[in-house]
Order: structure tokens, then C-alpha cells, then sequence
């Protein structure tokens, strides 16, 4: 089954594709349709003044000419020429990328309806499972997934054996609170950024701002842990109470927005966890708090039961694969 993103695809020419993020892009090529996905390189996007620089620096690194075709999957809505990344300070016209490098068609989508895309061709091995009975063929899938930021997107069946991707920013929506620390939680973050969005609390500064809002509570001084990396680590080692529970808290709103997330979709095809944060923890995220809060919706709490949840665990950016795919649907 392939993404019914158009109608007719390009038929020659080596195209870039990419997978940007607010910390890191990922780079690749394919010397043309239906070729594999080559020359993956990770650049570290502070070390870029501009995507076009990025784009450039990859180029020149391989000594590869410029493409004819470029898709790019960017953490951002996609809605007019200008772009201006959420999570980072990249800005830039599509136009005037698309005359820079002389390229014939550019295709910008968000990252994780690229990531989307991509799902349904995702291989078993590339999946793991974290509860639930049997996906229903040709339903709706969730995605969600936490790293920089917090992306949402999901894919439904357009009736005729094809996907319809979703670009949205589900990512944002308010955040729930479910606990009395949760709601002290939420409390502090709505006087922080005026806004507690799921995001806000469901990425690594979320992490980290969580863990800290937990030791000012119970009257610790600062600093703990620095970093979210640091919050990761003293939880999965059991070295700090509240690291431990940050990042218990962390998967517990993880769970209720992704429930929320399938309750909204209808994903009875399955719910998918992307990102760089939660295929890092490994086996100790299947027994952390997120099926629980997932499952936990009142009269509805059966149908949640029934919804598998994968997290995805493949090496290489599947959105790069979206990105390919999506081209690949242009005129």
C-alpha cells in the first residue's frame, strides 16, 4: 500500500532528502526513483547559521553535484513559502531554496507526517510492542513521539488500498493533569510559558524542567541534574528519586495524550512511538506508568485495551523514508 500524497511521481534525477529536527539534521540521497537511501550524515543544526548552509556542507562533504529534487522534513507546520522553525532558529523561504540549489521540485512537510508515511512499510523487526491485541488492517494509526520537541501526526485509509497523512500540530494541545503532583506540575508550567502544552512537559526540556519543578516543591536546592540526558540516566540507574519520577511523570503524560490521540483517530490500526527519547529507555518504558494512563478512559478503557502501541526502533530516520515516499508522489 503507498501514500496516496498525488497522483503521478518524478522519474529521474537524484534528489536530498531530510529529516530536520530542532537539534539535528539528517541528510541523505538517492540517486532516483526507487533507488535506496544512501549517504546518511547527522549535522548538528547550531553548528549551521542556515538550513541552506546545512545543505551545502552535506553536499560538499560527499562531493555530490546538486540534485534535482529535494524533500525535506522539517519539526514545523508547512503553511505558506516562509518557514520558521518552533524549536529552532533556522528561517527561510521555500522559493528561494528551490532557486539556491536549482532544484526542479522541493517538497516541505512536517517531520512527522513524513514519519508517517513511512509506516506502513516499516519492517516487524524495526517494532517493538508495548501492550495491546492485534492491529485492524487498513484502520487509522497514531503517531507520537517525544525528542526536541513533541510530534503528532497519524495516517488514514483513503478507502482505496492508500494512506492520507496527517500534518498537524497535535504536539500542542493542552496538557492533562491526572495527580496532585501532575497538577503542581502543570500549575508551574502555565506560569512559566503561559501555556502548558503536552509539549511543554513531553520532550527533553519538559523532562528536565518536570525534574526540577519537582525538587523546588518538596524545598531541594538547585542544581540536580543538568541536563535531560542527566534526568534519563539517574532514572534508569535509580540514583535520584526525582529523576525517577520526572521521568515516570514524563510517560504517564506521554500515555494520556497518546490515548487521547487514538480515542481522536479511531486508531484501531495502532498507535506508533517515534523520537529520540522513549526507543532510548528500552524495556524499562514497558513497565513505566504509559500503557496504564494509555488504557485509562473511563467507559472507553476496553477499546484503549485492545489498541496496540509500538515504539519504533529502527536506526536509520524512517522520515527519510517519508520524505522519499512523498516525492516520489509529485508531479
Amino acid at each position: 500500500m503507498t501514500p496516496t500524497f498525488s497522483t503521478t511521481s518524478l522519474t529521474s534525477g537524484p534528489r536530498l532528502l531530510a529529516d530536520v529536527g530542532g537539534t539535528n539534521a539528517r541528510f541523505a540521497w538517492s540517486a532516483g526513483q526507487g533507488a535506496p537511501i544512501e549517504h546518511i550524515r547527522v549535522l548538528p543544526c547550531a553548528s549551521h547559521p542556515t538550513l541552506q548552509s546545512a545543505m551545502h556542507a552535506y553536499l560538499d562533504s560527499l562531493g555530490l553535484a546538486a540534485p534535482l529534487h529535494a524533500a525535506i522534513a522539517i519539526a514545523n507546520p508547512i503553511t505558506g513559502d516562509q518557514v520558521s522553525m518552533t524549536n529552532h532558529h533556522w528561517s527561510f523561504s521555500q522559493s528561494a531554496v528551490k532557486e539556491e540549489f536549482g532544484l526542479k521540485t522541493l517538497r516541505l512537510l512536517n517531520d512527522f507526517t513524513a514519519l508517517a508515511l513511512a509506516l506502513p512499510v516499516l519492517p516487524a523487526k524495526e517494532l517493538r510492542p508495548v501492550g495491546g491485541g492485534t492491529a485492524r488492517r487498513e484502520a487509522p494509526m497514531a503517531l507520537i513521539g517525544a525528542g526536541t520537541g513533541l510530534g503528532v501526526s497519524g495516517l488514514l485509509p483513503d478507502g482505496a488500498g492508500g494512506w492520507i497523512p496527517l500534518q498537524g500540530e497535535g504536539g500542542h494541545v493542552t496538557l492533562p493533569s491526572a495527580t496532585v503532583r501532575e497538577r503542581l506540575v502543570v500549575d508551574a508550567l502555565t506560569y512559566m510559558y503561559g501555556h502548558a502544552s503536552a509539549e511543554r512537559a513531553v520532550c527533553g526540556q519538559g523532562l528536565l524542567d518536570t525534574y526540577n519543578l519537582l525538587r523546588k516543591a518538596d524545598g531541594l536546592a538547585m542544581p540536580g541534574c543538568r541536563t535531560p540526558a542527566e534526568v534519563t540516566a539517574a532514572a534508569l540507574a535509580g540514583s535520584d528519586a526525582h529523576a525517577l519520577e520526572a521521568l515516570r511523570m514524563f510517560c504517564a503524560f506521554l500515555g494520556t495524550v497518546a490515548g487521547n490521540l487514538a480515542l481522536t483517530l479511531g486508531a484501531l490500526g495502532g498507535v506508533f512511538i517515534g523520537g529520540g527519547i522513549v526507543p532510548r529507555l528500552g524495556a524499562w518504558f514497558d513497565s513505566s506508568p504509559f500503557r496504564e494512563r494509555f488504557e485509562t478512559k473511563g467507559r472507553f478503557t476496553p477499546l484503549l485495551q485492545g489498541i496496540p502501541v509500538w515504539v519504533i526502533t529502527s536506526e536509520q530516520s524512517p522520515a527519510l523514508l517519508g520524505a522519499q515516499r512523498a516525492l516520489e508522489g509529485l508531479a
